[in-house]
């Protein structure tokens, strides 16, 4: 089928869905259709990793560089020399940790730059708790995480989820336990333990396990989850962040290109229809009662100043209330005239739809008093609103199963409504490539993740490693992050992704395994730029740079932007978990890493900092499996003209003052080591100290310059 006679089935099936013609493969007499597709299944054959190219004579080339490096020279590339030790010195800490590296660490490095110094760098940077925090943000892109979504019950206590990943990464956390705790809440593969006697004693889950699941609970868009959104959001998620399946389109057809049916989908669903939500009160009792104590004296000390503002508004207040309800009819005054406690239930009603018109706020009561009473009015009101309520009490929404709910029958749903099941097409609990006889008796989800995450799934191992390799260099071996079915194509690279992952699953899932291995290649610690000759040759031989005969420039993102400036100016809060900080707050809570700033979407209110959307941030409603990266007028305007900016230019400027003392060469070399990761040049130096004054307010101007580079945001 070519091309256009394609585009038009596709065009013809897709007005058939939306006609109620072919809703889950289905046609108006009931058969099912069959699903045209063009996948060959290339993602779900067992791993085939190919033989590693032998290096030269008496040499030691790492797997990575010789597989990569046969791809180079079939393109007929040069791969680029090692980049300067400083360069690759301030690519991998900001790889690794999402910091830039102190002066001391540079220093230390640059002192020795062998192999071994590198290693160590690496291993000191894995070993970072501020390793999670990087590679947590990453992850929690993929896994939709939000502090708020609209209507979300789990928003209270979400920032238990994000800490709970950030712990699970910088414990090292195989990726099949870190993938199992958060379907499940239990990291652990063995179920049951077998004491001498015979007993059989049931696995108990980590306690800090229990918010992983926060994972499951996000998805739910209400306490009740009538509208199903929980094992929607389950589904589409799970199958998107670990299998590379787009699966969503198939909640109302089948899918167009890869085999997965409605009904399908619906099976995967029925994993997760008997979950429900479960509030999880964190407090102690201690807390509890000094709770109380604190609600009752806000409350007291409400109540005394909403009496006092009533009573002195009272007679402006009774006149315009008196007003209103007289040109109201007879019946609905007598309703509204008399005490709740007196009225009938239909009297209720009438008062309640007609408070709206009753309600009296401030500016109509000001407009009867004198200018002397409005500013007493006013210092009324602020007293009011300046009572703040206690914080409430720590609280974490998890899942549990719930027994009706396993028990009913599940179908599939006419356009993914759940108040329109197809009571002719009852599903079965399953996952599309799963054998369809799976054994589903220790539970619903137990089946899942026990297939999911088996060393014999090469799917699964094959997913997560292009993923981290992507975050590594920009982009995957294979290119499309989720979709590794027909439309994603085919890996540039499949020979290394399968030998990467065949490696992944042989070192038990260890994340910092790969990451190191990764790292400390020829590849990634090749030169960003090289000779012009050289260049126009390996770009007209290669000029997306798919065999990276180069490292990819690439751009920071937004957090560690920000975090790179407060970290030059030494005051950036290290400090690790708690709540999310509002990103245009000038508090010390502000100061912390960009990972914890607040994050999320409401229709009538903005929640997404700023700063966070003009650096091509996602408010976590959707899977993001690569940020897009732009460059906007907004950002330069951002670094040029905001307020913080500004604020931590000064606090660099005067922490460069305290510490290189009256030197001003001193301080521009520092901020250089701090901002850059390398010493200015002579003609840098020289031309600074010609153009700034030796004052707190030239090292201020100093340090936004640096800001402003774009060597600044750019990792090459």
């Amino acid at each position: 089928m070519n091309l256009m006679m394609r585009s038009r089935w596709n065009s013809l099936r897709c007005l058939a869905v939306l006609l109620g013609l072919a809703a889950s493969g289905v046609s108006s007499a009931g058969a099912a259709t069959e699903t045209k597709t063009e996948f060959d299944g290339w993602s779900l054959k067992p791993l085939a990793p190919p033989a590693v190219p032998a290096a030269p004579q008496g040499g030691n080339r790492h797997p990575i560089d010789a597989l990569l490096l046969d791809a180079v020279q079939a393109r007929g590339a040069t791969p680029l020399p090692a980049a300067d030790p400083a360069v690759w010195l301030r690519r991998v800490t900001f790889d690794l940790t999402g910091l830039p590296p102190t002066p001391e660490e540079q220093a230390a490095f640059l002192a020795h730059p062998t192999e071994e110094a590198r290693r160590e760098v690496v291993d000191r940077l894995l070993a970072s708790p501020q390793h999670g925090v990087r590679y947590g943000r990453h992850w929690l892109d993929v896994l939709r995480y939000t502090d708020v979504d609209e209507g979300m019950p789990a928003a209270p206590g979400i920032h238990y989820w994000r800490d709970w990943v950030i712990n699970a990464l910088n414990q090292d956390l195989p990726y099949d336990q870190f993938v199992r705790a958060q379907v499940l809440g239990n990291r652990a593969r063995q179920r049951r333990i077998i004491s001498a006697a015979g007993h059989l004693t049931p696995v108990d889950p980590r306690p800090e396990d229990v918010f992983a699941l926060g994972f499951l609970a996000r998805g739910a868009a209400s306490r009740e989850d009538g509208d199903q959104q929980l094992a929607f959001s389950a589904v589409d998620t799970i199958s998107s962040a670990f299998l590379g399946m787009t699966v969503g389109c198939a909640r109302c057809h089948d899918h167009f290109y890869d085999p997965i049916t409605q009904r399908d989908y619906y099976s995967m669903k029925s994993l997760f229809d008997p979950l429900m939500l479960r509030q999880v009160d964190l407090a102690t009792p201690e807390q509890v009662f000094e709770q109380g104590r604190r609600v009752e004296e806000f409350e007291r000390r409400l109540a005394l100043a909403v009496s006092e503002m009533k009573a002195f508004i009272r007679p402006h207040f009774d006149r315009l209330y008196e007003e209103r309800v007289s040109i109201l009819p007879a019946d609905v005054q007598v309703a509204i005239r008399k005490l709740e406690t007196q009225r009938s239930a239909a009297e209720q009603k009438i008062y309640d739809d007609y408070y709206p018109v009753l309600r009296i706020d401030p500016p109509k009561i000001k407009e009867l008093m004198k200018p002397e009473e409005i500013k007493i009015y006013d210092a009324h009101l602020k007293k009011v609103a300046d009572l703040k309520p206690p914080e409430p009490l720590p609280t974490f929404f998890t899942v549990v199963e719930d027994a009706k709910r396993a028990a009913e029958t599940n179908y599939v749903l006419t356009t993914g409504d759940p108040a329109r099941p197809r009571k002719n097409h009852p599903v079965t609990s399953g996952f599309p490539f799963a054998p369809k006889d799976y054994d589903f008796r220790h539970g619903r989800r137990e089946g899942l993740v026990d297939w999911m995450t088996s060393a014999d799934n090469a799917l699964f191992a094959r997913v997560a490693v292009n993923r981290i390799w992507a975050w590594h260099f920009g982009s995957g071996l294979h290119p499309t992050l989720n979709d590794f079915g027909a439309l994603g194509g085919k890996p540039l690279h499949p020979g290394l992704l399968d030998w990467l992952a065949a490696q992944f699953v042989a070192h038990g899932f260890s994340m910092k395994w790969l990451h190191r291995e990764i790292v400390l290649t020829e590849t990634y610690g090749r030169a960003s730029t090289g000779e012009p000759s050289v260049l126009e040759r390996n770009q007209a031989a290669d000029p997306s740079n798919e065999t990276l005969w180069r490292f990819p420039l690439r751009r920071l993102e937004a957090e560690p932007i920000r975090d790179a400036m407060l970290a030059a100016a030494g005051k950036l809060d290290c400090r690790l978990g708690g709540k999310s900080f509002a990103g245009d707050d000038t508090t010390a809570e502000a100061n912390r890493r960009a990972a914890y700033m607040i994050r999320g979407y409401r229709t009538y209110a903005e929640i997404m900092p700023d700063y966070l959307m003009t650096f091509d941030v996602d408010d976590g409603r959707a899977v993001c499996p690569r940020r897009l990266e732009t460059v906007t007028a907004p950002q330069s305007l951002f670094l040029m003209n905001s307020a913080f900016v500004d604020r931590v230019a000064g606090w660099m400027a005067e922490d460069l003052r305290e510490r290189e003392g009256a030197s001003l060469i001193e301080a521009l070399k520092l901020g250089y080591r701090r901002a850059l990761a390398r010493p200015p040049t002579d003609a840098e130096l020289a031309g600074l100290t010609g153009a700034l004054e030796d004052t707190t307010a030239g090292l201020k101007a100093f340090a936004w310059l640096l800001f402003n580079l774009d060597e600044f945001v750019y990792v090459r």
